[in-house]
Order: C-alpha cells, then structure tokens, then sequence
C-alpha cells in the first residue's frame, strides 16, 4: 500500500509539474484592439481610420427616377425626337443611381485638411432609337451599347476636390454658386434661370471668413465645361440648319473664368453677390460646313476675343411664418457672352426645337438657339464677335406639412437676346449686327417663307427667345432617409418668329409648310431615394 500511495503521489505531482510547464507557454491576453473608434469632430458618421489621425465618412444615396414625357432627371421635351414628338421619342425614361461619396479629415496646424470624392453608379437610356440621332451624352469613344444594354451601366464622377487652408483645388462647386444651384425647390436638374455646378468645376478657391456669418470667395475656372455654350460663325457653309442652330465655332481654352463672391448668412437665412468674367474667343474666319478647320483657316484670321461676363444676387429667408422648416429661395442672374450663367442645367445648355399643331401648316415649330456670341467675317459682316445677353430668375416657396410631408412651388423665367434688328445691314446687306447676320444664315435655310395664302408677307425673323417654368413636387418621407417624391413641371417657349416658311425639318419631318409660334410642353417625374 505505501507502495501504490507513493507511486500515485509521485503521478499526480508529475502531471501538475507539466501542466504548469504548459500553462507557462501559453501567451499573454492582449488588450482588445479598437478597431472602429468614433470621430466626433465634424459631426454625425465619421470614425477614425485605424491607426490614424484621419477622420473618414462613408455615405451617398440611391435614387431611382422615372420621367414620363421628359427626358432623364426631368428635362422637359424641348429638343430632338421629345421636341418633334415623333414616333422615335420615349415617352417614359428611367435612370438607377447609387451615388458612393468619401470624405476623408485630418486636424493640422493649418486647420482642417479635407478630401472629398464622389462617384456615381448608374444605369438609364440614353437616347434615341431613331438611327440618324446621336445618344445624348455620348462622347467619342463611348459605345451605347454599353450604356443601355442588359448588364450595361457607367460611372459618373462628380465631386474630387481637395481643401487646405481656405484653398480647395479640384472638381467642386464654383465660387459663383449658390448653396442650392439649379434646385431652390425642384427635383429636376433642369430649371433655367441661372447658374449651376452641381456636379462640380475644375477650379482653384481660396475663401476668407470675416466673421458675423460674412465670408469671400475668389475662384479661377475651367471654362470648356460648365461655363460656355457656343459660338456660331455665320459665313460657313449651312451655317444654321434645318432647326435654327448651327456648330460652335469656340477655340481652345485661354484664360480661365475669374469668379468671385460675398456672402452673409445669418439665422434669417442668406444673401449672396457673386460675379464671373468669361473670355469669348472664336477659332477662325474660314471654317467648313459643322465649324470644321480646313486648310484656308490659318491663314483667314480670326475675330478679336472679347471679355464677357455674369453677375448673380441669391437670396434666402427662413423662419417664414407658414410652419417650421419652411423657406424661400430666390436667384437673378444677368449675362453678356455668358448665357451658360442662365440657360444652365447640370448637363449642357439646350437650344430649342418644338414642334406643335397648327391651324394652317402642316405643324407649327418654335426655335431657340443659345450662343454666347456670333460673328460673320468679311467687309460687309458684323466686325468682329456680337455677345449674346442673357437674364433670368428663378426660386421656390418650400413647405413642410409635417415631419414626413413638404411640397414646393418653384418656377423660372429666363430671356436671350441678339444685339440689333433683322434689316441691319451695310451696303444694302442685312449682317451688320447679331440679328442681322443670324437671319441672313436662317433664310438661306428656311427659304419658303410666308409661301401661301394669307401668310403671305407675315413673315419676320427675330432669333431672341424666353423660356417659363411653372411646377410643384410633393414629398412623402415614411421613415427616417427614405423619400418618395412626385413633380409636375410646364414648360413655355416664347419665340419672336412669325409667320411661316417652307423648309426641310430634320427627319422624320417632311419638307412642308411650318408655322413659327410658341410651344409648351408638360412632364410628370416620380423618385425614391434612400439616403445612407
């Protein structure tokens, strides 16, 4: 027995012995490593990158819209096959977007060093089925076939911009800018009246806070997108087509647009002066048909360049005694060589071409072409570049119902004009002004004029034009970030044509007898957005 008890004891001491060897080589438990931490210095989603300083926010948006005789994002039918209403027209579009932004900040002795990025997934049809358009957007080198195809889809960059200092440099919005762009109220992308870079410029701007809610901003520009529309030579061959537009005969970039603003905000809302300057410079003297150079264009010279420009007064009142949350917005806008400042949409500029009935032709058409500036070479032309001017307003009455309903009223008004009168002339010949030489190119297209029966002698021509919006959206917000929202919009070309002539439209219209007058046109465009 002392034996087995000694022989026992011996085992069990020998199994502690290696047990606690064991234990021994097991490692130590490390803190818990913090790898989310929140960064509460610039407000609500920002979490520091792990092992950084650097606060970073992940957010965006999706948004589903649908328009229905429009096109996408709420363009009224004022152009293309939407303008003729022709069988080639959609009379609905959709368009699915998730917008993906980051915004990355770091605290140094300068102050706050931002970067900001956004990126838009999106998928929509693009254009016409009608073979002899072009699919809207499009730009050299990009299939259709990859935008509104099963599967197909692009990215859209908006924002990329860096700030430091007061400084930011990249693609954001302008200097000149209003914080509400082209949506004092709407939905849509495509109220006229002023100006808009809400997909951002590539800019240089530095801004100074002055305190009291004062500050300025100074800003140096690229001009080839966001801040031109077009130039039209008018001694090239077909210079204005069959829909009262011709190519632009811009040249390259020279100087960058020199913008500026003050603003003051205040708990009653803001106010805002804001001012451009824009230089209009033309290619050549000697162009073929489309604005193409040929091998005289060299040599033939070219207009001067001229210094044109835009200023704009935007206003905001809060606090409105028709219920919390409620405000107004206002903008006014005036240009000279400018007119992208006031026919803007977050595209491009349009021109205009609205077809309608008519009591005596085979269809009444209303045209309205948007142009920084005209010239037409030679002795008896304009002298040199004629700026086109250009002003409007815009704004909108928001009202919030209760936390998940609001609804706004908004509206625009918007004019281009065209320096002198029809019959300007030297020499006997009706070029010497704007007007002048743009209806010498329109009648040599539009030939027919006042061709039948008590039209004869009606007609006149006169290229100014003003264009009025009118609508409403009502917004339904069920749960916190999700919106449902439906817009109305009327849209009104007022043309200063009269009369008829007989021309070739473009296809699928016939040559036929066409009465100049305005058109209107109406669109409905529903959305569902989830913010995130």
């Amino acid at each position: 027995m002392t034996i087995y008890r000694k022989l026992i004891l011996g085992s069990a001491a020998s199994l502690l012995a290696i047990g606690a060897a064991q234990a021994a080589d097991l490692p130590v438990k490390a803190k818990a490593v913090e790898y989310v931490r929140i960064c509460s210095l610039y407000g609500a989603g920002f979490f520091y990158i792990p092992g950084t300083d650097t606060c970073i926010k992940l957010g965006g948006y999706l948004r589903v819209d649908t328009t229905f005789n429009g096109g996408a994002h709420g363009a009224p039918a004022w152009s293309g096959d939407l303008g003729q209403q022709n069988r080639f027209r959609d009379q609905f579009v959709s368009r699915s977007r998730m917008a993906l932004a980051i915004d990355t900040r770091t605290a140094t002795e300068y102050g706050v060093v931002r970067t900001f990025g956004q990126g838009d997934f999106q998928f929509n049809n693009f254009g016409s089925t009608n073979p002899a358009g072009s699919v809207g957007s499009q730009t050299s080198g990009l299939s259709s076939s990859l935008l509104s195809t099963a599967g197909g889809g692009y990215v859209a960059v908006e924002f990329l911009f860096i700030q430091f200092a007061g400084f930011t440099f990249g693609k954001s919005a302008s200097a000149y800018a209003s914080p509400w762009h082209g949506a004092p109220g709407n939905i849509n992308s495509n109220l006229l009246g002023g100006h808009v870079t809400d997909t951002g410029v590539n800019n240089i701007q530095y801004e100074a806070q002055f305190g009291n809610g004062v500050s300025g901003t100074v800003g140096l520009e690229d001009p080839t997108v966001w801040n031109r529309t077009a130039v039209y030579n008018l001694g090239i061959p077909s210079a204005i087509g069959a829909n009262g537009t011709g190519s632009s005969a811009y040249g390259g970039a020279v100087a960058p647009d020199v913008v500026g603003r003050i603003r003051i905000d205040q708990a009653w809302g803001l106010f805002q002066l804001s001012g451009r300057a824009h230089l209009v410079n033309a290619s050549y003297n000697t162009l073929a048909a489309g604005a193409v150079p040929n091998n005289l264009s060299e040599i033939s010279g070219h207009p001067d360049s001229k210094w044109g420009g835009s200023v704009m007064a935007a206003l905001q009142i809060k606090n409105i005694p028709t219920g919390k949350g409620d405000d107004i917005k206002i903008d006014v806008s005036y240009a000279k060589g400018a007119t992208k400042q006031v026919i803007s949409t977050s595209g491009s500029s349009p021109s205009f071409a609205m077809f309608g009935d008519s009591s005596f032709g085979y269809q009444s058409v209303g045209f309205g072409a948007t142009t920084d500036a005209v010239y037409l070479p030679g002795a008896a032309g304009t002298g040199g570049l004629k700026l086109t001017t250009a002003w409007g307003i815009r704004g909108a009455f928001n009202h919030n119902w209760d936390p998940n309903w609001s609804t706004s009223l908004f509206g625009s008004y918007s004019a281009v004009s065209y320096d002198g009168g029809a019959n300007d002339n030297i020499n006997g010949v009706g070029t010497s002004s704007a007007k002048g030489a743009y209806c010498a190119a329109f009648a040599a297209s539009h030939g027919g004029q006042a061709a039948v029966g008590n039209q004869v002698g009606n007609y006149t021509c006169n290229p100014d034009f003003n264009v009025s919006q009118l609508g409403a959206v009502t917004r339904w917000t069920p749960v916190k970030n999700l919106t449902f929202s439906a817009e109305v919009q009327w849209f009104h070309l007022d043309q200063k044509m009269s009369g008829s002539s007989v021309f070739t439209a473009s296809a699928p219209k016939p040559n036929a007898l066409y009465e100049f007058k305005d058109q209107d046109t109406f669109l409905l465009q529903v959305r569902a957005q989830r913010n995130f």
